[in-house]
């Protein structure tokens, strides 16, 4: 009887472990659609050339607005939110999973993972805080497996080309993504 009821605890973690995940993966198809918009208003690096994109609006014209300032202080405070928030419920997940294991259940898949999650958090975090230190007013890093998105705050004149370069050498430093896998992201004051 107490074989099975850990069996079954271990399978509602389990269960709570996966449904984490996939609920995770789905926010990050939401938000991957949400930085794929964003990606078609905004300037973005292109590959390894370092080509910057133009938009249609012109940022000058909304540049001293008040209100614009905000909203775009509350975009970034948005999305640094959301992903704390999925973040914290992944690790939560994984947390219980490591210490509801019984005996001979093996913890290093779950443990792996929060290593990962963690590890990708120190790196977004570093990334964010050196962009800043460069002398941009604010970003938000996303790590996926497959590369980085980093949305940074539109300056006055727009990101140039020397500003694209600056920033993809503080991301490559801090990471394992080349030029390839990384988006650089024009956040407007309009967003």
């Amino acid at each position: 009887m107490k074989t099975w009821k850990r069996n079954a605890i271990v399978a509602t973690v389990l269960l709570f472990v996966c449904a984490g995940i996939y609920l995770n993966w789905m926010y990050g198809e939401d938000s991957a659609k949400e930085l794929t918009d964003t990606l078609d208003r905004e300037k973005v690096m292109d590959d390894a050339a370092l080509v910057i994109q133009t938009q249609e609006d012109s940022l000058e014209a909304l540049a001293g607005t008040q209100d614009a300032m905000t909203t775009q202080a509350e975009y970034f405070a948005k999305m640094r939110l959301s992903r704390q928030e999925s973040r914290d419920s992944a690790v939560e997940l994984l947390q219980e999973t490591i210490s509801y294991a019984g005996e001979g259940e093996s913890t290093a898949e779950p443990a792996a993972q929060l290593d990962k999650l963690v590890s990708r958090a120190l790196k977004e975090a570093q990334i964010e805080s050196l962009i800043i230190a460069k002398g941009y007013e604010d970003c938000v890093a996303y790590m996926t497996d497959d590369g980085i998105s980093v949305a940074v705050a539109s300056q006055e004149g727009g990101l140039k080309e020397s500003d694209v370069a600056l920033l993809s050498d503080v991301i490559t430093t801090q990471s394992e993504f080349s030029l390839p896998q990384i988006r650089i992201i024009e956040v407007g004051e309009n967003n």
